[in-house]
C-alpha cells in the first residue's frame, strides 16, 4: 500500500485563467492554423463530412426529427476530431517538423493509450442524451403527428406540449453538456500529450472549470455557438471553425 501510494504521480496543479488569457489562446490559435492550414482544413472538411453523413441517416431512416438533438449534441464529439491540431500546435510549439505523417501517427497512437477510454464516456454522455430526448417526445409528443419535419418543427413551436418539450430538453441537455465540457476540456489535450490515467485528467479538467468558472463557461459557449453556426450551410463552415477552436483548445 505504501510503496503504490508513492509510485502514483502527483495531482498536475490547476491555475485560475482570466478573458486575457482566452484571448490570447484563440489569437494563438489562429496563427496556428494560419501556420500550417492544410491539416486544419483537412480535419475540418472530415468533420462536415460526418455531420453531412448523420443528416443523411437520419433522412434515410425517415427520422427528420433528430435532426435537431443531434445537431445539439454534435459539438461533444469535437475534442476528438482536434487531436490531430493538438498535434499540430505542440509540434508548432516545440519546433519539430509538422508532417503529415507525424500528426496521422500521433493520431493513430492515442487508440493504445488513455485517450482511447475517453471515447466510452463520451459515448455514454451522447446516449444518454439521444434516450433523454426520446424519452421527453414520448411524455410530450407521444399523442402528436409529426411524421416531417416540418410538422415536427411546427408541433414544438405552437403547442404547449411542444413548448414544454423544448424548455425540459434544453434544460437537461445544457446540465449534460455542462458535465460533459467540464469533464473532456482539459483531459483530452491533457492525454495526448503525456501518461496520465483517465481518472487524473477529469478530475484536473473539472478543477480548471471550477477554478475559472466564468471564463470557461465562457469558452464552453463560444465554441458551442461556433460549431453550430458553422454547421450551416450543410456542417460547411465547420472546415474554418472547427480548426481555430481545436488549435486554441491546446
Amino acid at each position: 500500500m505504501t510503496e503504490t501510494a508513492h509510485s502514483m504521480p502527483p495531482m498536475p496543479k490547476v491555475r485560475a485563467i482570466t478573458a486575457t488569457d482566452l484571448a490570447d489562446a484563440f489569437k494563438a490559435g489562429a496563427r496556428d492554423f494560419a501556420a500550417k492550414p492544410l491539416f486544419g482544413l483537412a480535419i475540418g472538411l472530415a468533420c462536415a463530412l460526418f455531420g453531412i453523413a448523420i443528416v443523411a441517416c437520419i433522412l434515410w431512416l425517415d427520422i427528420p426529427w433528430m435532426i435537431y438533438p443531434f445537431a445539439i449534441g454534435f459539438p461533444l464529439i469535437g475534442p476528438f476530431l482536434a487531436v490531430g491540431l493538438y498535434e499540430v500546435s505542440r509540434r508548432l510549439s516545440t519546433g519539430e517538423p509538422v508532417t503529415a505523417g507525424a500528426v496521422v501517427s500521433r493520431m493513430w497512437a492515442q487508440r493504445g493509450r488513455e485517450l482511447s477510454w475517453m471515447s466510452f464516456v463520451v459515448l455514454f454522455v451522447i446516449w444518454v442524451w439521444v434516450y433523454q430526448v426520446r424519452l421527453l417526445m414520448a411524455l410530450f409528443l407521444g399523442m402528436k403527428s409529426y411524421s416531417t419535419l416540418d410538422r415536427f418543427i411546427a408541433l414544438v413551436t405552437t403547442t404547449t406540449e411542444g413548448w414544454l418539450f423544448l424548455g425540459l430538453g434544453h434544460i437537461v441537455g445544457a446540465a449534460l453538456a455542462i458535465i460533459m465540457f467540464s469533464i473532456t476540456v482539459i483531459s483530452i489535450p491533457m492525454l495526448m500529450e503525456r501518461e496520465i490515467d483517465i481518472v487524473t485528467a477529469m478530475i484536473t479538467s473539472v478543477k480548471a472549470v471550477l477554478a475559472s468558472p466564468v471564463v470557461m463557461v465562457g469558452w464552453g459557449l463560444i465554441v458551442t455557438l461556433a460549431v453550430m453556426l458553422g454547421s450551416l450551410p450543410m456542417f460547411l463552415g465547420l472546415v474554418i471553425i472547427l480548426p481555430v477552436l481545436g488549435h486554441t483548445t491546446w
